[in-house]
């Protein structure tokens, strides 16, 4: 069975399309079938990794509304063992749709049933937002993974967050854990990211992943290129915090 991770934040361009492009790409470079669901309608995961998606016959719109099924739309990616389910920005539409359906919260969860013993990993893209299909990448998974950057307002709505998980652990989905908490765009020149980065072990403790992604400017070109970093920089600074992520995501979800 697939261990389930969502990444995830309310807060946008904390760099958390880029940890689950880099981190699915990394866990299977390491020898892991990865799948990443794009579940944010922005698409940007499915865009990063190249998928052109005016070719697209089915998105996770479809899979969510039940048209077509998850192994229908999955789509085999540059890099070996890793494949994606593509999200364009008519999601935004089925949000509004599924909010009038009976089993709306477990929509994702029950689509990922067909292709869970496919893959050793399932990682989702959520969207910037605490939204309908947010929660729905929370009951569909085992993990949390919570990017935060190293800037002012870091923790802004994090505790929300946090309090939605201990709802839906309560409720939906009692063995979600917080796998951990990622420190993003990290500057060394700057002492305001040390601050951040200080605070942020504080209030999350253990919980903070040894490795911190920097601020880069090659992990910011990556995705124009439809490619993950480690295709487009290998060496960069960006490629080696990603890689060394993933190694410590494996070591705790064993």
């Amino acid at each position: 069975m697939a261990k389930v991770i969502t990444v995830t934040n309310q807060k946008g361009g904390v760099g958390k399309t880029t940890t689950a492009i880099n981190l699915a790409f990394y866990l299977a470079k390491a020898g892991e079938s990865v799948l990443l669901v794009d579940f944010d309608p922005q698409g940007n995961a499915s865009s990063g990794l190249g998928i052109e998606k005016q070719e697209l016959s089915g998105t996770m719109s479809e899979v969510i509304l039940g048209s077509v099924s998850m192994r229908d739309v999955l789509k085999e990616t540059q890099c070996k063992g890793l494949w994606v389910a593509p999200a364009t920005p008519e999601l935004a539409d089925t949000e509004v749709q599924m909010a009038g359906m009976n089993k709306k919260f477990i929509q994702l969860r029950e689509a990922l049933k067909g292709v869970e013993q496919d893959f050793d990993y399932i990682l989702i893209d959520s969207p910037p937002s605490l939204s309908l299909l947010t929660v729905n990448g929370m009951i569909a998974a085992d993990f949390l993974l919570l990017p935060v950057q190293t800037e002012f307002y870091a923790l802004e709505g994090v505790a929300q967050l946090l309090e939605s998980m201990k709802l839906i652990r309560k409720a939906m989905n009692p063995q979600l854990k917080l796998l951990g908490v990622l420190a993003t765009m990290y500057d060394r020149r700057t002492a305001l990211s040390g601050q951040v980065l200080a605070e942020v072990k504080k209030y999350f403790k253990d919980k903070v992943f040894e490795t911190v992604i920097p601020r880069n400017v090659r992990l910011a070109e990556a995705p124009s290129h439809g490619v993950p970093i480690g295709l487009y920089d290998k060496f960069s600074k960006g490629a080696r915090a990603y890689k060394e992520l993933a190694r410590e995501v494996v070591e705790r979800t064993r």
